[in-house]
């Protein structure tokens, strides 16, 4: 079955089974592999993208589960936001690894583009679900305060 997907501004026609999660149409069908696979059962984050501006787990989110929404990858080089959250991150120096920073970057992006002035309270509730190995809790918040603060 040929499905339309739009990501990050580009329409790509694929023809998948609609049972195949998002994840592996992104990284094995259209080579977009800056979205990472980390667990498999949408608990750790590593997968996440936006759909139509809100952050969910491609691994856990079937073609079906699309349709027309938009996805937003931390391969778009055209949202302001995003690039906003990618240059917070490289000023307050989050990655260790790296491996989960695409997961964080797009869940923060999708927090802010709901509410673009979150509490810290709020910022660790919104981002408790990404797992981050290397601990880089603090800096991940810490940037997330300076968009926040409109740095």
């Amino acid at each position: 079955m040929s499905t339309k997907l739009k990501i990050d501004g580009t329409t790509y026609n694929v023809d998948i089974d609609s049972d195949v999660p998002l994840l592996w149409v992104l990284r094995d069908y259209l080579n977009l592999t800056g979205t990472k696979y980390g667990c498999g059962v949408a608990q750790c984050g590593a997968c996440t993208v936006l759909m139509d501006g809100k952050a969910i787990r491609s691994c856990a989110t079937s073609l079906r589960d699309i349709g027309d929404k938009e996805i937003m990858t931390i391969a778009n080089t055209t949202d302001p936001l995003l690039k906003k959250v990618q240059e917070a991150w490289i000023e307050d120096d989050v990655p260790q690894c790296g491996y989960c920073q695409s997961g964080q970057i797009m869940n923060a992006t999708g927090l802010l583009k709901a509410n673009s002035k979150p509490t810290e309270e709020e910022i660790i509730a919104e981002m408790n679900g990404n797992i981050c190995r290397c601990g880089t809790y603090n800096r991940i918040k810490s940037a997330i305060k300076k968009i926040n603060a409109g740095a």
